[in-house]
């Protein structure tokens, strides 16, 4: 239950939650589930009554808030940081202890590893590409967690802990949604598989005192790059209609991302709008982007339209001959059209702050089905309104958000 008071674990805090960030993380757990993506879940998700003080930006405005409770659901809770916490104490004992807990109590979850030091490799082995699944799946959705820190990386490779996260609206690789990561930009969007892959190599460090050697947990950490691309690299060419990404595709994916950052354009909107984009390119620039329009932000250039002609010509000569039909839905199952932007988050929060839930359930119903085009529903499927750009809630967020 995250939010019903203090835990010997509340670090002197009061225990409490605040109503919008349990909308945020209720509504977002539940529809990355439904985007495909690990995750925990969230059950429920109710009022308090209570007023719980908090201060959203740590800048000295500390005010009185609604409460509440989400409880939240997953078959572990157990982080990277468990283990460290008895590394840094040399604490082996109780190490081994939860690492053999861990191997009993997750064998559903993770697989019959064993028991003993060659278990423990295995288990940073399952840890390791579990990891780079889930991180894969946040890149293709466009998802950046905002505080990817080894206490908030779970055993089972779930998204755990969803507090200043934000989705890719503009895409931008250097954008964190978090306000006190704004300087380093450390848990940046383009940055999250290194930052997990670092993530690993501390759970492999905790682990070396129980394992007796570093060297085959090296040689796990070693691979991480390789799991990550094989969990890539097939999301990658799905989501481009491709049906496999080869090493002469460097030039292609290189032009994509260097155009989507020209000018402000919507990384959901155009994968979708992608996918419409036939096989067989009509000859003028203006029919052959027009798929395309809906995600730019801003009117663009000509020039901007003509780099972008040039490259869905690149585009489809890399093509297979499917039926433009067929790949369109391929591409459309792994490209949602609903995400749980920030903005659509913060109207239900003020819905519900107003006393009125109905903006949340209906924007769960919506989440529920990110893939499939709802009729009535086109407002959740637009990109951020210019009124959301500096909106706190919506493009600034703290650990408090």
């Amino acid at each position: 239950l995250k939010g019903a008071g203090p835990t010997p674990y509340s670090r002197s805090g009061d225990g409490r939650a605040v109503l919008r960030s349990s909308i945020r993380e209720f509504l977002c757990s539940e529809a990355m589930h439904h985007l495909g993506v690990p995750t925990t879940r969230a059950l429920s998700l109710v009022r308090t009554g209570d007023q719980v003080v908090r201060d959203m930006f740590y800048a000295g405005n500390p005010m009185p808030e609604l409460g509440a409770i989400v409880c939240r659901v997953a078959p572990s809770f157990i982080r990277f940081g468990h283990f460290e916490i008895f590394a840094a104490r040399k604490d082996p004992d109780t190490a081994r202890a939860l690492a053999e807990h861990v191997l009993a109590r997750h064998k559903a979850d993770l697989g019959d590893l064993g028991t003993g030091p060659d278990a423990y490799v295995r288990l940073l082995d399952v840890v390791s590409r579990r990891t780079a699944i889930m991180v894969a799946h946040w890149m293709r959705v466009g998802f950046v967690h905002g505080v990817m820190n080894t206490d908030n990386m779970s055993i089972l490779g779930l998204t755990i802990d969803y507090g200043p996260y934000g989705w890719l609206e503009p895409y931008e690789p250097g954008w964190t949604p978090n306000t006190t990561d704004r300087a380093q930009r450390r848990y940046r969007f383009g940055n999250q598989p290194q930052i997990a892959y670092w993530n690993v190599v501390q759970l492999a460090s905790a682990l070396v005192h129980l394992v007796g050697s570093p060297e085959p947990l090296q040689a796990v950490v070693a691979e991480f790059p390789r799991h990550f691309a094989e969990a890539y690299n097939p999301m990658m060419a799905q989501k481009l209609g491709l049906a496999t990404l080869g090493e002469g595709d460097d030039a292609l994916l290189e032009g994509l991302f260097e155009r989507l950052q020209a000018v402000e354009t919507d990384m959901t909107l155009f994968f979708r709008g992608l996918a419409d984009v036939p096989r067989d390119l009509p000859a003028s620039v203006e029919a052959r982007t027009a798929p395309l329009r809906a995600a730019f932000y801003a009117p663009p250039s000509q020039d901007v339209l003509r780099g972008w002609s040039d490259w869905l010509a690149l585009r489809a000569a890399r093509l297979d001959p499917r039926p433009d039909a067929e790949r369109a839905a391929s591409m459309n199952a792994v490209n949602p059209l609903y995400v749980m932007r920030n903005y659509l988050a913060q109207l239900a929060i003020d819905a519900a702050e107003q006393g009125d839930p109905a903006r949340v359930e209906e924007t769960l119903e919506v989440m529920r089905a990110p893939y499939t085009a709802q009729t009535g529903r086109e407002e959740y499927a637009e990109k951020r309104p210019e009124w959301a750009r500096s909106r706190p809630g919506c493009s600034t967020l703290s650990c408090s958000s």
